[in-house]
């Protein structure tokens, strides 16, 4: 790999010299970096990196926390070829080389490899000439070009499994001739000895003949591999594979004409054997891999390809419709869906009523009934009822679109124990070339075995010895455990949180809309100025501007009363108090008690005593004043979603320690925090505070943080939490600052998450765990340890078929994960 690397980032955010010097300054702090100019004029961050101390991911980060953003392209590749660790290195490795790419992830079992780079320095012609250096075939880009992943899939898998087919038929004729006894060949050898003087076995040149073409056929891929590694001086599996192939049939060759060695070494049927149980691995591998990305496959497949689109009268009768593509769909579009039909596009009922599946989305098996006004999602299934809907979202913006898109940037990511693995990868190779050479000196030389013995010792531990089955052991588990997650509705971003997300010692909670319902209604009107509806018209009148749940309640409660709003001038959002306008020239204030002191309104006794005693029934009180004037309160109460104290509860097995952090008063929050069990409560606190709370948890990074929200003001704790899990139902704001996605915000998926966590992480360390037992076990006896007392040789064929196992074995583990169930979701049901 690149050991250092000039990258020149484009950055954006820096507005002056300070800036610059902030950058300059917290880079120039940091391991690994070598060499840091922020250049303010061309926007761009000029940096030389370690690439073995800090990551492109890392730099992401630190420019981040800066308050800046790196602007990079983003492509993801289809590549064909790729079947072990060692390939996937070499793409990174190669590509990376390449000025203007500034990361690239190599995904074995997706065959792609997403790359972050500037496309104003790199072109797609530059980096499939290195992929076909490799000896790899570049595809196409994953949404630029129709990959026909099918076809390409069964071509793949009939061509492995011809020269199956081939290699084991030949192999069962070479071992029948070798024991049968029939010499047809004896008078062609004979004249061969006359002409040349060569010894000639007619056995083994009849063994020849039969297998030159079948050996030829099956190595060729696993041969044209290793010459490529060679030429590249890239030591990879196909290298190893190689040669063990060809020291079995050159040595077999050199054995038929007596040169140097003798008529004993006769490994035809081993040399045509041993790539095709090589092969059979890789046909095995191929077939189980497609399953690891059934998931995304299917959230793909819920994409209907067509709709109906239709025109309506002033009536709302339907005047015309037709069949329409999906990628004609523009916003406001009004569709019809008939029951048993996927829905298009995100939108909003504007007529008819049906119960709608959205399990696809958020994994609740439910159906709901959709009437107008309420929201669908594309991929959904219509279930019993004609449904109109106007476009809201189309193509790439609709939420199944984005479900896609992060289970697919999940997958492809790496947790951190993933460098672990690469590093032993690294490693692995050139200490087995040496440990086969050693051993054959050893049993040749020191202990005076025979040549035959002392290379069937070589070739064997050339192919038992594979780390295939080391490469396979995450990313399969990866793959197979967010595919599986997000048919739940946890959508899991990254490979760092799949892993820290299951060793969280704190778990902090937003109150309303993540433990609540978020879903408030007006209680009370209490009036001292004025008649109900004025106070709740004045209310609505403010609240209006603002998408907190309790401004949503308080505005339709005015729809209720069918009140017609006054127009506000001169609206502000005073964080954490409450909302000023002016309405005619007067100002207008809907807030908490804090709002009023700091605007100096005085609130009377009655007023006051009214207040404690609404805050102890657990209701969000809010005052509403006009020129300094209370004129009178609204409360609201906003219920406890039925899951959260389990939720709580099973964190608590865990031995999580829980806290809520609310701007709501400190009666209301003890309350709803006695109710679900929560341990540790922050009332009446801004934004700001629940991010100075989060990093105090964090106790200088010695524990971990999750930190679960739906809102605006949640994206900092969000962000500076170790996990930052965002209810699905919340602001888009809050779902990209998240780690995790819940869809249905649902606080039970919060717990499933954790667990998801655990469980794929124990996964990845079995099949590390069985990748490097193999390869314990087997490198020894193919090294002949058990031959001096027990008699016991490794023959090269068998080596071939162990290592096929070890890596369908680590497969197959993986593949357990697509039925695993979340305790906490065993016990619901």
């Amino acid at each position: 790999m690149v050991k250092h690397k000039h990258m020149d980032l484009p950055i954006e955010g820096m507005h002056c010299a300070s800036c610059v010097l902030s950058v300059n300054k917290t880079f120039g702090k940091i391991e690994g970096v070598e060499d840091v100019d922020a250049d303010l004029a061309s926007n761009k961050l000029h940096i030389t990196v370690d690439t073995k101390k800090i990551s492109y991911e890392e730099i992401e980060r630190l420019v981040k926390n800066l308050g800046f953003e790196i602007h990079s392209d983003e492509m993801t590749i289809r590549i064909q070829g790729m079947h072990c660790a060692s390939c996937t290195m070499n793409v990174e490795n190669f590509l990376i080389r390449l000025d203007g790419i500034f990361d690239v992830k190599a995904d074995l079992t997706a065959q792609n490899a997403r790359i972050r780079y500037d496309s104003s320095k790199v072109s797609l012609d530059e980096i499939e000439k290195v992929i076909e250096s490799l000896g790899f075939e570049l595809l196409g880009v994953e949404g630029q070009s129709e990959i026909d992943e099918e076809a390409i899939y069964q071509h793949d898998l009939k061509d492995k499994l011809s020269r199956i087919i081939i290699g084991l038929i030949f192999s069962v004729i070479l071992m029948v001739l070798m024991f049968s006894g029939w010499d047809p060949l004896m008078g062609l050898s004979h004249a061969i000895h006359e002409a040349t003087g060569l010894h000639v076995s007619s056995m083994g040149l009849l063994s020849l003949l039969v297998s030159i073409a079948p050996f030829l056929y099956v190595s060729l891929p696993i041969l044209k591999a290793g010459i490529n590694g060679l030429m590249h001086k890239n030591l990879n599996m196909d290298v190893m594979y190689s040669m063990g192939i060809l020291v079995a049939y050159v040595s077999s060759i050199f054995g038929t004409f007596g040169i140097v060695l003798d008529h004993t070494f006769m490994f035809y049927d081993s040399a045509v054997m041993l790539p095709s149980f090589l092969m059979i691995g890789r046909y095995l591998e191929a077939r189980a891999k497609k399953r690891t990305s059934d998931s995304i496959r299917q959230l793909i497949g819920l994409q209907p390809t067509v709709a109906t689109a239709i025109e309506m009268d002033e009536n709302g009768e339907i005047i015309s419709q037709k069949e329409v593509s999906i990628s004609d769909i523009v916003l406001g579009d009004l569709l019809l869906v008939k029951p048993g039909e996927k829905i298009p596009v995100d939108g909003d009922v504007v007529g008819g009523e049906s119960y709608v599946d959205e399990s696809m989305i958020n994994g609740e098996p439910i159906p709901k009934v959709k009437r107008d006004g309420e929201e669908v999602f594309a991929g959904t299934i219509n279930q019993d009822g004609v449904l109109h809907i106007k476009a809201k979202k189309v193509g790439k913006e609709t939420v199944l679109s984005n479900i896609i898109r992060l289970v697919e940037k999940a997958q492809s990511s790496r947790p951190p124990v993933q460098k672990f693995a690469n590093t032993i990868v690294t490693y692995f190779i050139p200490v087995i070339l040496t440990i086969a050479i050693a051993v054959f000196l050893i049993w040749y030389f020191v202990l005076g075995e025979t040549l035959l013995f002392s290379l069937t010792c070589l070739i064997s531990i050339l192919v038992v010895a594979c780390p295939c089955a080391l490469g396979l052991a995450t990313p399969t588990a990866v793959t197979v455990g967010v595919g599986r997650a997000a048919e739940y509705g946890i959508l899991i971003k990254n490979g760092d949180t799949l892993e820290n997300a299951g060793q969280i010692d704190v778990a902090a909670f937003d109150k309303t809309g993540t433990i609540t319902e978020g879903k408030p209604e007006v209680d009370d009107i209490i009036v001292y100025e004025g008649s109900d509806d004025e106070l709740i018209r004045l209310a609505a009148s403010i609240e209006q501007n603002s998408t907190h749940p309790i401004a949503k309640a308080i505005v339709n409660k005015s729809k209720e009363l069918n009140l017609d709003l006054y127009q506000t001038d001169q609206f502000e959002n005073i964080a954490g108090k409450g909302l000023k306008a002016e309405i005619e020239s007067k100002e207008l204030l809907a807030g908490n008690m804090a709002l009023m002191k700091a605007f100096d309104v005085e609130v009377s006794t009655d007023a006051a005593d009214k207040y404690r005693e609404l805050e102890s029934l657990s209701k969000t009180i809010i005052f509403l004043a006009r020129d300094k004037h209370v004129k009178g309160l609204v409360s609201l109460s906003d219920k406890i979603k039925a899951n959260s104290k389990r939720a709580i509860d099973e964190l608590h097995k865990m031995n999580v320690e829980t806290y809520m952090l609310t701007g709501d008063n400190e009666s209301t929050a003890l309350t709803v925090a006695r109710e679900v069990g929560i341990d540790n409560v922050n009332a009446g606190i801004l934004p700001e505070n629940k991010l100075d709370i989060v990093k105090k948890a964090q106790s200088g990074n010695t524990k971990k943080v999750l930190f679960v929200g739906d809102g605006i003001n949640d994206a900092p704790a969000l962000t500076q939490a170790d996990i930052g899990v965002a209810m699905g139902n919340g602001t888009d704001i809050a779902m990209e600052s998240g780690d995790i996605v819940i869809m249905e915000g649902d606080l039970e998926n919060v717990v499933a998450a954790v667990q998801f966590s655990k469980k794929v992480m124990r996964r990845i360390k079995e099949n590390i765990f069985w990748a490097f037992a193999y390869n314990t076990i087997l490198i020894p006896v193919a090294a002949g340890v058990l031959y001096p007392a027990f008699g016991i040789t490794f023959e090269p064929a068998l080596a071939g078929l162990a290592m096929a196992l070890s890596s369908v074995t680590v497969i197959s583990l993986s593949l357990m994960l697509k039925r695993y169930v979340p305790e906490i979701k065993k016990v619901k049901n």
